[in-house]
């Protein structure tokens, strides 16, 4: 009996490893040697809902007002809302896990342990100001936590938990300035700013943030990793606020070509003031996120991964429509419903993208930044 016991076991190791392979799209928690030859000891996280893990929600407005602190949010990996805007995890998430590191805990949970870095992202912030938006005349919807707000939480942080040998303590830190800037463009979209307008707004956005990486060079960042925005034209809730009848204004994969024209105006002038940087600090390490490329790169390849290609620009979470989303009845919202196979779906609730969709893009977005990273792979 003892045979085929063994030969058994190993047709169910066999078995268990393939499946992983398979679901590897589903079961998100990568292990690929790349970012652990950096040997970061600390990861650090500013910016809005992409990478928010939980400091919204502990916020008396932004919390009773964000459809993420419910039910269906974190189904799929938490089995409850943690904050995060996705059924599961985030690109930070698996960022920290391909780093050997803990998932990073959100800076307004005061009980939490910050040994491995802390995030600082707030759902619905800005990288320019309140004051500053205020005076644009854009109205804020959700929270005043701007990228200025974040930053000072951070050197708070700092005082408190490394001072005055920050510089040192830090040496091993990675760091993320964003994903930050994209709710200033589409604040300024939702409320009638032109083109022009916007334009003009994002040079503001840019030296915003740019400033706010000189900040975090200040306290001691050596590692800075940058991310642009994501295509603006290609998401259920843009289509469904610009829908138009003129199918020029829409690309060969019925994205809006002016709304995502303006997040690649808003990349190459980050990339841009990134490469200026660069010529200053010479011996820091600062590296741009892709997100533009990395989310076309999913569209181009989402069959081949396994994606349902008549659902990619359909919430998944969501109701009504062409795209499944309608902005008075949002995901978690009553008798608002959930697709049966999120793996299978790119977008999560109109707005965020599901886990199986953070788990490709983290994966497109390591191999191009590691490179960068100088981690002597």
């Amino acid at each position: 009996m003892a045979f085929p016991t063994r030969v058994l076991l190993i047709l169910l190791v066999i078995f268990t490893v393939f499946q992983l392979k398979i679901d590897a799209k589903e079961s998100q928690i990568h292990r690929k040697r790349g970012l652990m030859n950096c040997r970061f000891d600390k990861i650090y996280q500013l910016g809005d809902s992409v990478s928010d893990t939980g400091n919204c929600i502990r916020e008396n407005y932004c919390g009773s007002h964000s459809s993420c602190a419910k039910s269906p949010y974190g189904i799929n990996f938490f089995h409850k809302p943690t904050g995060r805007c996705s059924n599961g995890l985030l690109m930070i998430d698996f960022i920290a896990l391909e780093s050997g590191l803990p998932l990073l805990n959100p800076y307004k949970d005061q009980s939490a342990n910050f040994r491995h870095g802390a995030n600082f992202a707030v759902a619905g912030a800005t990288a320019l100001s309140a004051q500053v938006m205020t005076e644009k005349k854009i109205v804020l919807s959700f929270t005043n936590s701007s990228l200025d707000v974040q930053l000072d939480w951070m050197s708070s942080h700092f005082e408190t938990t490394c001072s005055p040998d920050c510089p040192v303590q830090l040496k091993k830190s990675l760091f993320l300035v964003g994903h930050i800037g994209g709710n200033d463009i589409i604040y300024g979209l939702s409320q009638g700013k032109t083109m022009e307008e916007l334009r003009r707004l994002v040079t503001d956005i840019v030296q915003t943030i740019i400033h706010g990486v000189k900040r975090i060079i200040g306290f001691g960042a050596t590692r800075i990793i940058v991310p642009g925005t994501f295509p603006k034209g290609c998401g259920p809730a843009s289509l469904t606020q610009f829908m138009t009848n003129d199918s020029s204004a829409y690309d060969e994969y019925h994205c809006l070509k002016d709304l995502n024209n303006l997040a690649i105006f808003y990349n190459d002038h980050l990339q841009q003031a990134i490469d200026e940087m660069k010529k200053e600090y010479t011996n820091i390490t600062l590296v741009y996120g892709d997100y533009y490329n990395a989310y076309m790169w999913f569209l181009q390849n989402a069959v081949t991964l396994g994606f349902d290609k008549n659902s990619l620009q359909k919430a998944c979470c969501g109701i009504g429509g062409d795209y499944n989303y309608d902005k008075s009845r949002k995901c978690g919202a009553q008798g608002v419903p959930v697709c049966d196979d999120p793996s299978t779906h790119f977008n999560w609730d109109g707005l965020h993208l599901t886990q199986a969709a953070y788990s490709w893009l983290t994966r497109w977005l390591i191999d191009d930044m590691l490179p960068k990273l100088n981690c002597h792979v």
